[in-house]
């Protein structure tokens, strides 16, 4: 069931058997959640932190006249909400963008693990380690990046994160969410979303359609985002 957290966390660790046991021993329930339906709002007291099995999650913040900004994209074998296990209380909303499927990890499990696991331990920090450098690289891109650079950076990125979990190939991947979507993580309009997405289409580096991303040229939209994947921390070394 956790087996895709597992593929991220072996990626750059070895993880022995009794670590995996005492991960998959800490699960809870499966829950499934519609796609659009908010699960976690601002404020909201927390018990679980939730590992995302099938689809994809959001994390956003709404502004008072109604505009939404998405401030992460999680894919199966993340947990969106590692870091309620701490802070007890989130500062923005989760969501379901697709139909999702979930586990919930009881925060007195959590706490088990940190007792009797050290090094599962570091690597579950590492985990939110790595959201905020994920974060930090999306604020780049927000801050400084162009609507095309910002695009491609982010089409490139769940292109690696995708491929970690087994779920893209070399040129292609599911991103079943829709242009309006994509527009709330990139900072843009859904019209301004459109006029890249055509760009890079008739430069021949991407093809979004469908809920699908068909990639023409990997380099060339690496180099059309600027992306380089070292803060995502794929090499594997001890923790």
């Amino acid at each position: 069931m956790i087996e895709k957290h597992l593929m991220k966390l072996r990626i750059r660790d070895a993880i022995s058997a009794e670590e995996e046991a005492a991960l998959a021993a800490a699960a809870g329930d499966v829950v499934r959640y519609a796609a659009d339906q908010t699960f976690v709002t601002a404020g909201q007291e927390l018990g679980n932190s939730t590992l995302l099995l099938e689809g994809l999650i959001c994390r956003y913040k709404d502004l008072s006249d109604g505009q939404r900004q998405i401030t992460a994209l999680h894919v199966p074998g993340d947990f969106p909400d590692l870091h309620s296990f701490t802070l007890k209380y989130l500062d923005h909303n989760i969501m379901a963008l697709t139909p999702c499927t979930v586990v919930q990890f009881p925060h007195a499990r959590l706490q088990s693990i940190t007792e009797q696991h050290p090094h599962l331990t570091r690597m579950l920090w590492f985990m939110t380690n790595l959201d905020a450098a994920i974060h930090r690289e999306w604020e780049v891109s927000l801050g400084r990046r162009s609507a095309l650079e910002r695009t491609a950076h982010l089409l490139c990125e769940l292109h690696v994160r995708l491929s970690v979990v087994g779920l893209a190939s070399d040129r292609e991947y599911a991103l079943p969410i829709t242009q309006t979507d994509l527009a709330e993580c990139l900072g843009l309009t859904s019209v301004h979303v459109n006029r890249v997405l055509k760009d890079l289409r008739e430069r021949g580096l991407v093809e979004f359609r469908g809920g699908k991303v068909v990639i023409g040229d990997l380099a060339e939209l690496r180099r059309a985002g600027e992306f380089d994947p070292a803060y995502l921390y794929l090499e594997r070394r001890p923790r």
